[in-house]
């Protein structure tokens, strides 16, 4: 007999919203870019559309919605916020961080504000640093918002990429404590930087190399992704994950009611679900409107799925991710009332 599953609150969602910026981009358009069909972009990543920034705007504007999105959602005023963390691997810029920028646009100041880039796992590694806080100050109001300007970092004429990537923001507002909402009972992180090279942008950092400032952006600035051996590590990395915090929980995967992975490509979703023993109808899919949003895919996937009514008193709800770097980890969440705060 394994242990029995935990029943620990490590944080709880007080609120949660969503934002995705109006612009279009259709795999009509795609596939006349590139001399495919649409059918052939549908096939391969089960995207149909996906969302893109308008120039002129930034990350820090679509995490903006998103984060007022999620405080209507608790109720809560921006000025009950203590922590703002963002996870972002398209921040507006290296400095200032895009929190303390995000923090003026909410009329805040005075708390702590940090960014941090783990990709795609960036909710699943906020949701561990929110519990951390909480840990350390009960009282703490936490305001996690994942924004992803990622079509920024898309070459013009690379299919790879484009193809995959849109843009949006999802938010969460994190609390400790009892009540109503989601609550977050365990959470499973991990990473391995051997296979970093496969999934890189190295524009923008120590490596770039510009002659002057007058230089064009290189091609460094730009995704560059080795497709076939990062769906190959995801796959097993997300199943080996969410089989993992299972098995500590005392659980098996028919102990889980709705699935929620990262969206990161309809192959990658099936797979995984495959090898874990999670079919199509336990498993929240929203990556056909929006596409692979990195670190936004999450929490977009999960107000999405409460909004349609998918989370239901004493549910088990099974996260799961996977980003450049490789990062990866999966979390285990308990439906408290209706999952609504």
């Amino acid at each position: 007999m394994g242990p029995s599953p935990r029943q620990e609150t490590l944080c709880r969602l007080l609120g949660l919203g969503g934002h995705l910026p109006e612009g279009v981009l259709t795999n009509e358009e795609l596939a006349g870019r590139f001399g495919v069909t649409p059918e052939w972009i549908a096939s391969r990543t089960g995207i149909h559309e996906r969302r893109i920034l308008p120039a002129g705007l930034d990350t820090s504007d679509m995490g903006l919605a998103a984060a007022r999105a999620a405080l209507a959602d608790s109720g809560l005023a921006p000025g009950a916020v203590t922590h703002l963390l963002v996870a972002s691997c398209a921040p507006d810029g290296l400095v200032p961080n895009t929190a303390c920028t995000l923090a003026r646009k909410l009329g805040l100041s005075g708390l702590a504000a940090m960014d941090f880039n783990v990709a795609c796992s960036g909710f699943l590694y906020g949701l561990y640093l929110a519990a951390g806080i909480l840990r350390l100050e009960p009282q703490a109001r936490v305001l996690l918002v994942a924004a992803e300007a990622m079509s920024r970092l898309c070459a013009p004429g690379d299919r790879n990429v484009n193809v995959i990537f849109g843009d949006g923001a999802g938010a969460a507002v994190l609390g400790a404590g009892e009540g109503g909402g989601l609550a977050v009972t365990d959470i499973l992180l991990s990473s391995d930087g051997t296979h970093g090279a496969l999934l890189t942008a190295d524009g923008g950092g120590s490596r770039a190399a510009y002659a002057s400032p007058d230089s064009p952006v290189g091609e460094a600035y730009f995704l560059k992704m080795q497709g076939r051996e990062v769906f190959r590590h995801a796959v097993g990395r997300m199943s080996e994950a969410c089989l993992a915090l299972l098995a500590r929980n005392g659980l098996s995967p028919d102990d889980v009611d709705v699935f929620v992975p990262h969206q990161a490509n309809g192959r990658i979703i099936e797979a995984v679900g495959e090898r874990i023993g999670l079919g199509p109808e336990r498993t929240v899919v929203t990556l056909g409107h929006c596409g692979n949003t990195s670190a936004a895919s999450i929490p977009l996937a999960m107000a999405e799925a409460r909004a349609q009514g998918r989370f239901r008193p004493g549910q088990r709800v099974l996260l799961a991710a996977f980003g450049a770097g490789f990062t990866w980890g999966a979390a285990l969440l308990r439906v408290d009332g209706d999952g609504a705060p």
